[in-house]
């Protein structure tokens, strides 16, 4: 059994030696952060500023993550959700567990979410857009409390909020590598796109565990609001170190996923991320994972493939890989969870 301080810790929190944070962690200098501003002016039309997109570009490029603000999410809609999520979570454990997900249905609450089979300093609760018994087995049905009474309305709102960040930024991106604007959009038509509201409770262990492990998101695209306490680091690509993403109010955290890592064929790489742990404060976040329809098959788009640039990776079913992410999450395997990484060409 572990030991932190003379106190007993469930060894299913310990993070192997290796993946543990360091006892001080700098905050990033040079995270890029995107004004989207030009897009919602009064003078905004159909040709995106050349400065946005090299933005975007470089983003992309050098860190996989970056931050935006003016958005066009409404301040409202986030406070809304944030207060349901706070008032969701304070609720008492057996309320809480009247949603609590299953082997069946992957989606409500849960208190034992695990990254690479180590579990989570975290309570979570998830909830699709879509709604349907996926083709790949997986049930997409959503579990509502009933209390907080706004609780649904709220976060639902937010949902569809972020939803058209999602799109923009999907759009930009797609730009940026030189495709028409809505070239990755009929991938979304019948999206497996979910929301999570996190909390990460104070933790008495923070040289042990982690709010959640290192790992890369696996979909196209997360778009995450956090609060001011922060604890979300990033290795960052130019020397592999860890630094904290310094939260700015309103603001969004844009991060690359395999699929747009895949699609990209190497040009943007998804950046490996982790939570550390406050040991005196609650932190809440709400990342919003934007996931294609179950049906498409990921690989290299044609267009950004040719002899001199080959297809770096083989084909694989997102529906499929998602069902296998989702019981990795789910519990311990004794399997490493899957990657894009096992569908690298030699």
């Amino acid at each position: 059994m572990a030991q932190a301080h003379c106190v007993q810790v469930d060894p299913a929190f310990v993070q192997a030696p290796e993946h543990r944070p360091k006892a001080a962690i700098s905050d990033a200098d040079g995270v890029p952060l995107v004004d989207l501003s030009p897009l919602f002016s009064d003078s905004a039309g159909d040709t995106i500023p050349a400065t946005l997109l090299s933005q975007v570009e470089v983003a992309c490029r050098d860190w996989g993550f970056f931050q935006v603000i003016n958005h066009g999410v409404p301040l409202e809609v986030l406070k809304k959700a944030e207060a349901a999520e706070k008032k969701f979570f304070a609720l008492p454990e057996e309320e809480k567990l009247k949603v609590r997900r299953d082997g069946a249905n992957r989606f409500g609450y849960y208190e034992s979410e695990h990254t690479k089979n180590v579990r989570d300093w975290k309570r979570i609760f998830d909830f699709v857009l879509q709604e349907r018994l996926d083709v790949t087995g997986l049930v997409l049905k959503n579990r509502w409390p009933e209390v907080p009474l706004d609780f649904r309305e709220s976060i639902e709102e937010y949902a569809k909020c972020v939803e058209k960040l999602a799109f923009i930024v999907l759009e930009l991106i797609s730009l940026a590598l030189n495709l028409p604007p809505k070239r990755l959009n009929a991938f979304f038509e019948e999206q497996t796109t979910f929301v999570r509201l996190n909390h990460y409770p104070p933790c008495p262990y923070p040289d042990l565990a982690l709010g959640v492990g290192h790992h890369k998101d696996s979909g196209a695209l997360t778009v995450l609001y956090q609060d001011s306490v922060g604890g979300l680091d990033v290795k960052r690509q130019s020397d592999g170190e860890w630094v904290r993403v310094k939260p700015i109010p309103n603001s969004f955290v844009i991060n690359v996923g395999g699929i747009i890592q895949v699609w990209s064929n190497d040009k943007y790489l998804s950046a490996e991320h982790r939570v550390s742990v406050n040991t005196e404060r609650d932190r809440f976040s709400i990342p919003f994972f934007f996931n294609p329809a179950s049906n498409i098959d990921v690989r290299p788009l044609p267009e950004l493939v040719d002899d001199r640039n080959p297809g770096k990776y083989k084909e694989y079913n997102w529906g499929e890989f998602f069902k296998r992410r989702m019981d990795s999450d789910f519990k311990k395997l004794e399997v490493e969870n899957i990657q894009i990484d096992h569908f690298k060409r030699a």
